[in-house]
């Protein structure tokens, strides 16, 4: 049986620093993938929405909460929350539920308005909970985890200062012609290492900012898609939200420490590696089938891991590949050419929805400006806290 669902339309709302409520945003995204879809707002039978858990009552019951905005049509309703990989779950709600027989056509929407500064936890006085801890005992705000990462790939691969810099550069020349990205400017290696540094080995410009923004997706059964006339639509393959594996032997935020394998040996694959891995056996598959890839830089150091993570390139050669211009738009396997966190920053309910976007528009040709010829197979990576990551492989 195959696992296909056809994405039918696909919008956004641009990244940036807005001051306006999530809902607006999410609201204008929903509205673009309708309009791009050709479907009718009264033919969705059911919608998923992004949790976004700091602003208020209405951002835990996102599904809901843009369901009534967009205006009551009885659909049926659910709401995600998974960290940074929220949107990916939020599909893989959707896509089961079609996959079942018991929908037709979803909407998925992530919509996200951010504080100014790092992402932190929910306030209050929480002993049981790791993410407040992390902050509260160690100050470990995201970014020195960014930077622990960075550290041992300097050390276990002769990563450089230089290198992560290259990654930013990249990103943000692909950016340049992206109409939703919040950053588009393009920047030189010498601006990355002039940048103040925030966690050592990490300038400023290594890390990505904290957005608001939107995006959206409407899925449907591949019968609906050709109903619609659609004959070969792009589709999702395969979505990955697979948990760690014990033990986990390499630090993980909100963790402050690793599991020992002194009485369990260490698994076959590290976490983010099954991430991926799960995708490909699902989608049936190899790493050399890939033509593009967006992947999660929250800082430029951790594309890099994710290249590695994703099988595309052995362990260690990222930067190879990086030095070589293997990455960038025109080379062997394209990354982040949407501009990636780097141009957007985070807008965590709708990060991994923007990836599986781009994708969209990759694959259909649609990327104006920032065009991976002839793409046929994408995928997307990235991770949230406590053990929630994902992959999704989008394909024609």
């Amino acid at each position: 049986m195959s696992n296909d669902v056809a994405i039918l339309g696909v919008g956004m709302h641009p990244w940036g620093k807005w001051g306006q409520s999530f809902v607006k945003y999410g609201v204008a995204a929903a509205r673009a993938a309708l309009t791009d879809s050709g479907v009718n707002w009264q033919d969705v039978d059911f919608i998923v929405g992004g949790e976004t858990v700091r602003n208020g009552y209405g951002g835990y019951v996102a599904g809901a909460t843009f369901a009534q905005a967009l205006g009551w049509n009885g659909a049926r309703v659910a709401t995600s929350y998974a960290a940074c990989a929220t949107g990916a779950q939020a599909l893989d709600t959707a896509r089961a539920r079609i996959l079942a027989g018991l929908s037709e056509v979803a909407l998925v929407v992530g919509a996200d308005t951010t504080p100014k500064g790092f992402l932190a936890p929910v306030a209050g006085e929480r002993w049981d909970d790791p993410d407040w801890l992390r902050f509260r005992l160690m100050g470990m705000t995201n970014p020195a985890y960014f930077a622990l990462n960075a550290r041992r790939r300097i050390d276990l691969y002769g990563a450089t200062s230089e290198d992560f810099a290259a990654v930013k550069v990249k990103n943000a020349r692909h950016g340049l012609n992206n109409p939703n990205a919040r950053y588009r400017k393009e920047v030189s290696a010498a601006d990355v290492l002039a940048s103040p540094v925030v966690s050592n080995p990490l300038h400023l410009l290594d890390i990505c900012a904290t957005s608001d923004g939107g995006a959206a997706i409407i899925l449907t059964s591949m019968e609906y898609a050709r109903k619609m006339g659609i004959a070969e639509p792009v589709r999702i393959s395969a979505i990955s939200t697979v948990t760690p594996t014990f033990p986990q032997t390499i630090m993980d935020m909100p963790n402050f420490s690793t599991d020992s394998a002194s009485a369990v040996p260490a698994p076959e694959l590290t976490f983010k590696e099954s991430i991926g891995h799960a995708a490909y056996e699902e989608a049936g598959i190899s790493p050399e089938d890939v033509d593009v890839a967006e992947v999660y830089d929250l800082a430029t150091s951790v594309e890099l891991d994710w290249i590695e993570d994703l099988a595309l390139c052995k362990r260690g050669e990222a930067e190879h590949l990086l030095r070589a211009g293997e990455t960038t738009i025109g080379g062997r396997i394209p990354v982040n050419p949407s501009g990636g966190l780097a141009c957007f920053g985070e807008a965590v309910p709708a990060q991994a929805l923007a990836q599986v976007c781009e994708l969209t528009w990759q694959l259909r040709g649609q990327a104006e400006g920032r065009q991976v010829e002839g793409a046929r197979v994408g995928i997307t990576a990235n991770q949230g806290l406590f053990g929630h990551g994902s992959s999704v492989i989008v394909s024609v």
